[in-house]
């Protein structure tokens, strides 16, 4: 897993380095000290990718031009190193050439934070980013397919908005999409089935009771993404907008039969998120027979003490896991993570306990 953690005008990180166990780390401190900010370094590191913004110069330290993360995980010395010119990134030395090519031999990652309530209260765009997330860690082809997909829906909404349609042009972006529509679509139809079991038993588990959880996908198109976009042609010249693909499609999150969203008190919403979270681990450990690591941000202090423990419980023991917190009495009274060591956060500054 991860042995260190190099952050370099980071957030508000002048410069940090730690060292972890490979059982993982604990974190404490009040709020907006930093605590979600090392998470966050760890998923950038491991995936490219922040789930609290989608643009990186909103990383860098006020004032700093750029910013860097490095580590010693997996066996690598890997490093991130964003400037005004783009994203430089390289392994043991060696500079990998692309997204593609850094992804290729890291390490996969299971967030788990206090915002994963949207999956259940917010929009389908919530939902659709925890398949998205999913299946680009488990095949480079479905982050392939997604990016070029993404890329010719900007291309075709701008030639939708303009006053004289050019019909070849929109043709050509059209024949993209379905290429890389239907390979988003039917990937996440497999990744939501193959989920399910995972999930539902997740639930039972952390409930301790009989709370039937069920997932289905729910495609924006019919049977034929082709013949989907050719008979919403004039719907979509109407409203100058793409409105039939995958970036319109939804995961239906049900309990007992019932929307989620409607009928689940807060307590059963909260143990569906953490029930999809472990069984997306689970997935991954399944598909790729690698454990990944687990970062929780701040989830505990909203769990009754039974569904907590029982969150510990389903946590993989290998698994490395990096947690944040505001206090740790939870912990004391929990046998499971005798061995984590404790650092504790206060104005950027880090100390062990």
């Amino acid at each position: 897993m991860i042995k260190s953690l190099r952050l370099q005008h980071f957030r508000c990180f002048e410069s940090l380095a730690i060292d972890a166990s490979p059982q993982g780390t604990i974190f404490i401190g009040d709020n907006a000290q930093g605590k979600t900010s090392i998470l966050e370094a760890i998923c950038i590191l491991t995936r490219l990718h922040s789930p609290r913004t989608n643009r990186l110069q909103t990383l860098s330290k006020i004032s700093s031009p750029g910013f860097g993360i490095g580590a010693d995980a997996w066996g690598q010395d890997r490093k991130i190193l964003y400037a005004r010119e783009g994203l430089s990134l390289s392994v043991d030395g060696e500079i990998r050439p692309s997204n593609t090519s850094y992804l290729a031999d890291g390490g996969l990652i299971v967030w788990m934070g206090n915002e994963d309530l949207n999956l259940i209260r917010g929009p389908g765009e919530a939902r659709r980013h925890f398949l998205d997330f999913l299946g680009a860690q488990l095949d480079p082809r479905y982050r392939t397919a997604y990016t070029r997909y993404r890329r010719a829906l900007r291309a075709k909404n701008l030639l939708l908005k303009e006053p004289k349609l050019r019909l070849p042009e929109l043709l050509a972006y059209e024949s993209i999409l379905i290429e890389h529509g239907t390979h988003l679509t039917e990937a996440r139809r497999q990744l939501v089935d193959d989920l399910s079991p995972f999930a539902a038993a997740a639930q039972l588990d952390i409930s301790e009771k009989t709370e039937i959880l069920t997932l289905s996908y729910l495609p924006a198109s019919g049977p034929s993404l082709k013949d989907s976009i050719l008979q919403a042609r004039q719907r979509e010249i109407s409203t100058r907008q793409a409105v039939i693909g995958p970036h319109r499609d939804d995961l239906s999150i049900r309990l007992h039969g019932l929307p989620a969203s409607d009928y689940a008190s807060e307590g059963q919403q909260r143990t569906i998120v953490l029930a999809l979270k472990l069984a997306q681990g689970h997935l991954l450990h399944q598909r790729t027979d690698r454990t990944p690591i687990y970062l929780l941000d701040d989830i505990f202090g909203e769990l009754d003490p039974g569904r907590r423990n029982a969150v510990l419980n389903s946590l993989p023991v290998l698994a490395q896991k990096w947690i944040t917190t505001t206090h740790t009495s939870w912990l004391e009274k929990n046998e499971d993570l005798p061995s984590l060591p404790i650092y504790e956060i206060k104005h950027s500054s880090i100390h062990p306990r």
